[in-house]
């Protein structure tokens, strides 16, 4: 330990400087947590030295001069090493944090599973969709549905505590069939489930589709009516029911067409003429309700008309009278008493005995809508009310209405990102009492579902359950080349930076809860290729239309606001020159484009485009900034494409040659100036190399719905290159061209088409074959094959 000298020293001072910055590191709050990183690198360092004196005295043992030098120099060689690794472990410590004060490069998670197919795994953002109805099966524990008003519907799965997509399999052609209008179970037989699915009129009629495998596999029945389960009075219920004293008589309440019904379990249908009822035009009859204990009794909800009642299963109808015009839910004791949830004053009534009776909890003015009896005690009964912007509130009777308990709720929140709004105006969908657990309640709102073990207690502990439950639509994504694997811009909810990664939740939204900078929408989202921490969002809020944006310096983790924007101007797509951070330029909803060169200080009006594309409900990408020259933009309309040299300030035509078409999409490659495509749906992809001048379709494409250029294959500085559509061929799929379109591999699952609205595709710049895809109500999908 003594013979320290010579060649030797020099790592004295390095050594001191080593325990001062570790020291430095310590202490500094940005690099609180790192303990762990910072222990190893102390601990390997502890090693090192241990090991190069162990190796000094076993090569000094004879004691000779020329020994000793050898082992001096293997001992100094060795803590080197042992230093230089040390170091390692701290320098990787200070870019950890480093990305915590928005020093440098933001790391995140990058968990997320390996060679999975497209359309087989969700990026985890937690729910944030309105489930309309949850169903739970009389004779079978856990065996529990929901249905969704744009994202399909779900099966529980109770060992892990997720829910299981049930029509994934829909493709694109039959997005229709992910709007959720109605669900029922046969309460004689727990494999056998119906689903009425269609979401908007306008996108054709809707149909019934029958499972005897608990939802595995579908088969369609020939009903086709028009269905809207994205519309007017989608959280009343339910239209869909089975005769439980004979499962092959089915009743379906439409929306336009009257009461349909069936005598052979779902093969055939006919209309029930002898129903009188006068629905509200495009709501129709949306409840039927079977009395489990007297065999023939069956009612129907005429929404603003009244509640018919029939005693001889659906033969004939009679108008009750004095039934409320505008009721909501039914429900039904063992002891045949209705109870009916009201949109309007008073809220909730029961009938028994031939007469209404208004049992609304005291001094409540609010509209009711969830309404649920315990099928082990007739005289317990839970009515929410549901009433926007308002708290909801859940009343409890134990004596059949005549008195009620409010009761208080304690809120597990699974989901960091939900906010404190979002946990308070749930706008209460459904509520139902487990039938084989005691004390279990089920609930479900604007964005997932809820359950509690204990709902005698007050107050009684609720949990969402959103595993697997993913509904969001989605705006844009981003996957830049530095920084958190993805972010994404979506609606109702903001956005993410998804710093856990794709498995787990993100942390918040994009806002954080700063006002200043939290949309209810992000449009568009993009980052200076030069320095893609470098990044602009824009968004707004719908219902005050108040639209701006946000500029990031950290890669999404902070924003900061615009400092002005001209006032009722809708921002929908944003561009940022690749080598000028304060340089962007926006797409404002039917006018004209602006854009700036001082990051969002002040703006001037772009010339040369036409007036912008109509949002918010809008996913063309007609605008693009090329990713090496930093005065270059690109942009797409009606047939012709337009190019900026001069930042953003003035557009000129240099393409009149390209098919006019409505659904498109403009690209830069990534790293290659001048190099720019577009896909223009059944018209193909194709591809300019001199900034738009000229374009060569790309042979084998025969449709280009969605594409995306993500990080090269190992070896190779040619992007991946991939493709929604269809190849010649090969067939509609998801492909991967390694070679700039010349050959395709087929990289989804035929199964899982990716059906509900694919709205945008985008790939990892940082992970070559990561690829995602977000759509329009059933969130994120991605992949890695």
């Amino acid at each position: 330990m003594m013979i320290f000298s010579g060649a030797a020293r020099w790592l004295a001072p390095t050594l001191a400087h080593v325990n001062v910055g570790m020291a430095m590191f310590l202490w500094d709050k940005s690099f609180q947590g790192l303990a762990q990183p910072i222990l190893v690198s102390l601990l390997v360092f502890a090693v090192g030295i241990l090991l190069a004196n162990i190796a000094f005295k076993i090569i000094t043992k004879s004691g000779t001069y020329q020994s000793r030098l050898i082992g001096q120099a293997a001992r100094i060689a060795v803590i080197a090493l042992f230093a230089t690794v040390s170091l390692q472990q701290l320098w990787n410590a200070k870019s950890i944090g480093n990305s915590a004060s928005g020093q440098a490069e933001v790391v995140t998670s990058r968990n997320y599973q390996k060679n999975v197919s497209l359309g087989k795994a969700h990026v985890a953002l937690g729910g944030g969709g309105y489930v309309t109805g949850i169903y739970l099966h009389p004779l079978q524990k856990d065996l529990v549905y929901i249905k969704t008003d744009v994202g399909g519907f779900y099966r529980w799965n109770s060992v892990n505590q997720s829910w299981i997509p049930l029509t994934d399999h829909f493709t694109r052609e039959q997005s229709r069939y992910y709007g959720g209008e109605a669900l029922a179970l046969d309460p004689n037989n727990p494999n056998i489930v119906y689903i009425a699915a269609g979401d908007h009129f306008v996108n054709g009629p809707g149909t019934i589709f029958k499972s005897t495998d608990r939802g595995a596999t579908w088969k369609k029945l020939k009903l086709d009516l028009p269905m809207a389960g994205n519309e007017s009075r989608r959280d009343v219920g339910e239209r869909l029911a089975v005769n439980p004293f004979n499962s092959k008589v089915i009743f379906f309440g439409s929306r336009r067409d009257g009461l349909w019904k069936s005598l052979d379990a779902g093969e055939t249908w006919a209309k029930v003429t002898s129903f009188g009822g006068n629905p509200k035009k495009d709501i129709g009859i949306v409840a039927i309700l079977f009395d489990k204990n007297q065999s023939g009794l069956v009612y129907a909800n005429a929404y603003e008309d009244g509640i018919y009642k029939s005693t001889d299963t659906g033969i004939t109808w009679n108008k009750i009278e004095g039934s409320p015009e505008k009721a909501m839910r039914l429900a039904l004791s063992s002891d045949r008493t209705l109870y009916v949830t009201i949109n309007g004053n008073p809220g909730v009534k029961k009938y028994a005995n031939g007469v209404w009776q208004n049992i609304t909890p005291k001094n409540e003015k609010d509209n009711f809508n969830g309404v649920s009896v315990n099928p082990t005690n007739s005289k317990e009964i839970i009515v929410a009310t549901k009433q926007q912007n308002k708290n909801t509130k859940i009343y409890r009777s134990i004596d059949g209405g005549a008195t009620w308990t409010e009761q208080k709720r304690s809120m597990n929140n699974t989901v960091a990102w939900w906010s404190d709004y979002m946990l308070s105006n749930p706008s209460v969908s459904a509520i139902e009492f487990d039938p084989k657990v005691a004390g279990r309640v089920w609930l479900t709102d604007w964005y997932g579902i809820w359950r509690t073990d204990n709902i005698s207690q007050q107050p009684s502990v609720w949990t969402n359950y959103q595993k697997g439950h993913e509904e969001l639509v989605i705006f844009t994504l981003v996957a830049p080349p530095k920084g958190a694997l993805l972010l994404s811009g979506v609606a109702d909810v903001d956005g993410f930076y998804h710093n856990n990664g794709l498995n787990a939740y993100p942390s918040q939204t994009l806002g954080g809860g700063d006002k200043s900078v939290s949309f209810q929408d992000t449009y568009s989202i993009a980052y200076s290729e030069s320095d893609p921490l470098k990044m602009v969002r824009v968004g707004g809020t719908r219902w005050n239309n108040n639209y701006t944006g946000a500029t990031s310096t950290d890669g999404g983790l902070t924003w900061k606001p615009f400092a002005s924007f001209p006032k009722d101007k809708r921002l929908i797509r944003v561009a940022m020159s690749a080598t000028n951070p304060n340089l962007f330029v926006v797409i404002v909803s039917g006018a004209t484009a602006r854009r700036t060169g001082d990051g969002g200080a002040s703006w001037t009006k772009v010339k040369g485009l036409p007036d912008g594309i109509q949002g918010p409900w809008e996913w063309r990408l007609p605008l693009a900034a090329d990713t090496v020259n930093g005065k270059t933009f690109y942009y797409y309309a009606d047939g012709k494409f337009y190019r900026s040299t001069d930042g953003g300030a003035d557009f000129q035509v240099v393409n009149s040659s390209l098919p006019k078409k409505k659904w498109y999409s403009v690209k830069p490659v990534p790293g290659v100036e001048g190099e720019v495509w577009i896909n223009l749906n059944s018209d193909g992809l194709h591809r300019s190399t001199d900034g738009g001048k000229t374009f060569v379709p790309i042979t084998g494409v025969k449709r280009a719905y969605l594409f995306a250029f993500g990080k090269p294959q190992p070896g190779s500085t040619i992007p991946a290159l991939y493709l929604y559509g269809e190849i010649r061929n090969m067939g509609q799929g998801i492909f991967r061209s390694l070679d700039q379109g010349k050959t395709w591999t087929e990289i989804g699952d035929r199964s899982r088409p990716i059906g509900k609205n694919p709205q945008v595709m985008e790939a990892s710049k940082q992970e070559f074959g990561l690829v995602f895809i977000g759509t329009g109500g059933r969130g994120i999908y991605y992949g890695t094959r």
